[in-house]
């Protein structure tokens, strides 16, 4: 059975929330504010989800998952009563794997709570073997792994290693940002450039950063992303 935290101040939200779960058979760790929020987050090794609430007393969400990504990769979820875009791509950079904007239908985060926790076991199920190597990347696909030719691990969330994935087994060709979105988060979504888009930059500077500046990525303006072979 997963674990899931729900984090959010208004306690209808998080009730109406833990209804849906347990009628899924998740297991539901319910908090209200954000210091509570991230102490549960580290201090809760079988957690395998979290859905936090951006505007928290005590810590907002912002605060929260900058503190967890020091840390983990664990999915994280935000809600927000905030439609701007610029809000949902502060989350997304922040290391948010995905948002549901308020008010919202209790399905679509259920949707959205099995296509990431889908995705996150088969990742940590496959055995090991497949490995790709582009640059001074070297990518095992079935360990989910990326590490750099003198031995640097790469700490990816599952998305982020799975636009690099695409990308690097397939050299050359473009994705544009309707197929990556299909392809990695497995869904449609109005919203899949602007998400792509911000994943993929985050994506971008762990590399630069991690290999002492090498651009992996390429971008095709207008067209989507590549690696080249």
């Amino acid at each position: 059975m997963s674990k899931i935290l729900v984090a959010d101040d208004d306690k209808e939200i998080v009730e109406l929330l833990s209804i849906y779960l347990n009628n899924e058979g998740y297991d539901v760790v319910k908090t209200y504010d954000g210091q509570s929020a991230l102490e549960l987050a580290l201090g809760q090794n079988d957690l395998e989800l979290i859905i936090l609430d951006m505007m928290m007393p005590k810590l907002d969400g912002m605060r929260v998952i900058r503190e967890i990504r020091k840390q983990s990769n664990i999915p994280v979820i935000f809600l927000t009563a905030k439609a701007e875009d610029m809000d949902k791509i502060r989350g997304l950079v922040a290391g948010a794997d995905d948002y549901v904007t308020k008010p919202f239908n209790p399905l679509e985060v259920m949707a959205r709570v099995k296509s990431i926790l889908k995705r996150t076991q088969e990742s940590q199920n496959a055995p090991t073997s497949n490995v790709i190597e582009v640059g001074s990347l070297i990518i095992s696909k079935d360990s989910h792994q990326v590490k750099t030719t003198d031995g640097k691990e790469i700490q990816l969330t599952a998305l982020e290693f799975g636009i690099l994935y695409l990308l690097a087994s397939n050299l050359g060709k473009v994705f544009s940002a309707d197929d990556i979105f299909e392809r990695v988060w497995k869904q449609e979504s109005v919203v899949s450039a602007k998400t792509v888009m911000v994943h993929v930059s985050h994506l971008r500077d762990k590399i630069v950063e991690a290999t002492n500046g090498e651009k992996v990525i390429q971008t095709v303006w207008g067209v989507g992303y590549k690696i080249d072979a």
